[in-house]
C-alpha cells in the first residue's frame, strides 16, 4: 500500500537536498529555491511537472513501478534510497546486481559534468543506459533499444548497420571480444541469466557467433584507441577511459582524444553536429 504522506515527505526531502550543479544544471542568478525546482526534478524524471507536484502534495495516482524508478534515477538515489523509495510507494523493490538498471548517483555525478565528451554508461553486456549529448552525437541514441537488442554485442551479430561505426580493420578483434565477453558473464551469471539467453539467442542465429564460440576464447581485450566511422566527421582515433561501479557491475567510458590531433578537433565539431541532431 502507498504510503502517500511518507512518499511526499521523502520526494520533498531528496528534491530539496540537491542543487542544480549535482545534476549538471546551471545555477542561474536569481534562484531561491532551497535545492531543485519541482519541475526540475520532473524533468530529469521524464514525467509532468503536474505529475510530480501532485506526488509532493499527497495527491494524484499511484505511480507505477516504471514511474518510480525514473524518481529514484531522477534524483540521483541511492541504492537504500531507491529501495526506500520503492517501498514508500506501495512496490517490492527492484533486485540489485548485475542485472540492476539503477545508475548509482556517484556515476551520474561525473556523467553530468561531460558537457563536452563523449561518454556513456552501460551494463556488463553493452547496454547503454545513459548518454553525454556528444556520445549521441558520436553513436546515436543507443537507449531506444529494447529486448536482447540493447546489448552491442547482440546487435553486432543481428544487425549488420552497428558495424559501420567502426573501422573495418577493428571487425575481427571486436568479433572475438564480444563472444568473449559474453561467454565470461554467461559463466559467471549461470544458467538462466540474461547472459545466458542471449548467448543461446545468438547460437541460433548467426553462423558467425556459433564459430567464434566455438573457438572457447576468453579474456579478449578490446584496444584502449577506438577508431570510429562517423558519418559526418569520418574517421575519429578516440582514447576510452572506464570507470567501474562494482555494486552494479555497470561501466563508465569516456571518449577523449589526443590534444592537438585530428581527432581532437572533429570533437569540438561533434558538438555542432550533435546540437543539430538533438534539435
Amino acid at each position: 500500500m502507498i504510503d502517500r504522506t511518507g512518499l511526499a515527505e521523502f520526494l520533498r526531502r531528496r528534491r530539496e537536498a540537491l542543487q542544480p550543479e549535482d545534476v549538471g544544471l546551471p545555477r542561474g542568478r536569481r534562484r531561491r529555491t532551497s535545492g531543485l525546482r519541482r519541475e526540475e526534478v520532473a524533468a530529469l524524471c521524464h514525467m509532468s511537472a503536474d505529475y510530480y507536484a501532485r506526488l509532493e502534495r499527497q495527491r494524484g495516482p499511484h505511480p507505477s513501478e516504471q514511474m518510480t524508478a525514473s524518481i529514484a534515477q531522477g534524483l540521483h538515489l541511492s541504492l537504500d534510497e531507491r529501495d526506500h523509495l520503492f517501498r514508500l510507494a506501495g512496490h517490492t523493490p527492484p533486485a540489485r546486481g548485475a542485472d540492476s538498471e539503477h545508475v548509482g548517483p556517484g556515476l551520474l555525478r561525473i556523467l553530468d559534468r561531460l558537457h563536452d565528451t563523449p561518454a556513456e554508461i552501460v551494463t556488463e553486456l553493452g547496454e547503454t543506459l545513459r548518454q553525454t549529448p556528444l556520445g549521441i552525437a558520436l553513436t546515436g541514441y543507443l537507449t531506444v533499444y529494447s529486448g536482447p537488442a540493447r546489448s552491442i554485442g547482440y546487435r553486432w551479430f543481428t544487425e549488420p548497420d552497428t558495424r559501420k561505426l567502426y573501422a573495418p580493420e577493428d571487425h575481427a578483434l571486436l568479433t572475438r571480444v564480444f563472444v568473449s565477453g559474453l561467454r565470461a558473464v554467461a559463466t559467471l551469471r549461470g544458467p538462466g541469466s540474461r547472459a545466458a539467453r542471449y548467448a543461446d539467442l545468438l547460437l541460433a542465429r548467426s553462423a558467425e557467433f556459433r564459430r567464434v564460440w566455438d573457438d572457447h576464447e576468453i579474456g579478449i581485450r578490446p584496444h584502449e584507441v577506438k577508431h570510429f566511422v562517423h558519418p559526418e566527421l569520418g574517421a575519429l582515433e578516440l582514447t576510452c577511459q572506464t570507470l567501474l561501479d562494482p555494486d552494479q557491475s555497470h561501466r563508465l567510458l569516456v571518449y577523449t582524444a589526443a590534444p592537438g590531433s585530428e581527432s581532437h578537433e572533429k570533437l569540438r565539431l561533434l558538438s555542432v553536429v550533435g546540437a543539430r541532431a538533438l534539435r
